[in-house]
């Protein structure tokens, strides 16, 4: 059984937070004019920004993104700057009919409306010509799925917004994916021969407490989504257990009864591993081989990050990033204490999915519970081995 150490992890980034609330704390004597805590407040920003600037200065601008729904769907590697605004206006929506802003809701809806039509043939033209038939369907199904949107915002039904807006999103994501007309990149040779997850897949997870599906994203973490997809179809995970669970923190699994912490291929009789595979917005191709940390790039924002309940990443052993296998954990702690770009997690673990469906499952599961049953329930047409 591998640990993970994300207790340490776990502390180390709560002793950060409890750093700067400090240091807000602090702030507060400024308002009372005390010279001397004015001083020794200069002198604890200088001790604390030498020591956490690296962290600092990757910071996120905006709030972290906590919805795997919208991480997934701006980690697909399209370039449609059209699909993208209809996208990020709508993802904005149920947040402005929280705040009433009707105006502007009604100005955005119908931008999108007339964005799409007057684009439509744009958009048809730009993909192959075998997937212009479901580009085809899939805008007209969005078109479609606008009008209740639409009907809600004018009677001022906030209560609608958000899932109606979720609706509309759901068919955004199918035209973004029908622009994906191959793979982006190619995997480093000395990995070439492990299995490769060209794409997404979902994978559901039968347990005693309930379901919960996985969407594994092959774009982003090939060789670790394609090591887990092709166990799920060996049937390697059916009968096994959470070994190791903290409710409030994360569940991990894959751990094989015997001696070994992982899969043994059968036909070479070794220990098949798959290395820490993570990548970053700015680049096409992940980085292999070396965690963040060991970049010099701990606090920088991946593609894929620990910032959504339910997040998936491959174990591995403390002292060594590439010898995961097949002991995963589910991530379960989303606060405002771990935000995204400040989590100890990202770019030291491979995160290849996100429970996408069944999140009141992973509730519920506790040590010891059992996975009934994993299979591939789409997508297995991606997996090359």
């Amino acid at each position: 059984m591998l640990n993970l150490n994300l207790n340490r992890n776990l502390e180390r980034t709560s002793n950060l937070t409890n750093q700067k609330i400090d240091l807000v704390s602090r702030r507060s004597w400024w308002f009372k004019g005390v010279t001397f805590t004015i001083a020794c407040l200069l002198v604890t920003c200088l001790t604390m920004i030498s020591a956490i600037a690296p962290s600092i200065a990757a910071l996120p601008t905006k709030s972290a993104i906590k919805d795997p729904r919208v991480i997934l769907r701006n980690a697909l590697p399209i370039d449609s700057e059209v699909l993208r605004d209809v996208q990020r206006t709508l993802e904005q929506m149920p947040r402005q009919a929280n705040l009433k802003r009707w105006s502007n809701l009604k100005r955005d809806i119908d931008t999108i409306s007339k964005t799409l039509s007057q684009n439509q043939s744009q958009l048809i033209t730009e993909v192959s010509s075998d997937r212009q038939g479901l580009v085809t369907e899939h805008l007209s199904s969005l078109t479609t799925a606008l009008v209740p949107l639409q009907e809600a915002i004018a009677v001022k039904d906030r209560n609608s917004v958000k899932a109606l807006s979720e609706r509309a999103l759901d068919y955004v994501g199918l035209v973004e994916s029908d622009f994906i007309q191959a793979f982006p990149f190619e995997v480093p040779a000395q990995y070439a021969q492990l299995p490769q997850l060209k794409g997404r897949a979902l994978v559901e997870i039968s347990t005693e407490k309930g379901n919960a599906t996985i969407t594994v994203d092959g774009y982003n973490a090939p060789v670790n989504a394609g090591q887990f997809v092709d166990l799920v179809q060996k049937g390697f995970y059916d009968g096994l257990t959470f070994t190791r669970a903290d409710e409030n923190y994360y569940l991990q699994t894959g751990d094989p009864d015997g001696a070994a912490d992982g899969y043994i291929d059968p036909k070479t009789k070794k220990y098949r591993t798959v290395p820490i595979e993570v990548r970053l917005p700015d680049q096409k191709v992940p980085t292999y081989g070396k965690t963040f940390e060991e970049q010099g790039l701990s606090g920088t924002l991946p593609v894929l990050p620990f910032a959504a309940f339910g997040t998936v990443a491959m174990a591995h052993p403390n002292d060594d990033a590439n010898a995961g296998s097949s002991q995963f954990f589910i991530y379960l702690f989303e606060s405002e204490l771990t935000p995204a770009g400040l989590n100890l997690l990202d770019g030291n673990y491979t995160v290849f999915g996100y429970v996408t469906d069944g999140k009141e499952t992973l509730d519920k599961l506790r040590l010891g519970d059992k996975i009934l049953s994993a299979r591939v329930i789409s997508g297995a047409e991606n997996l090359i081995k």
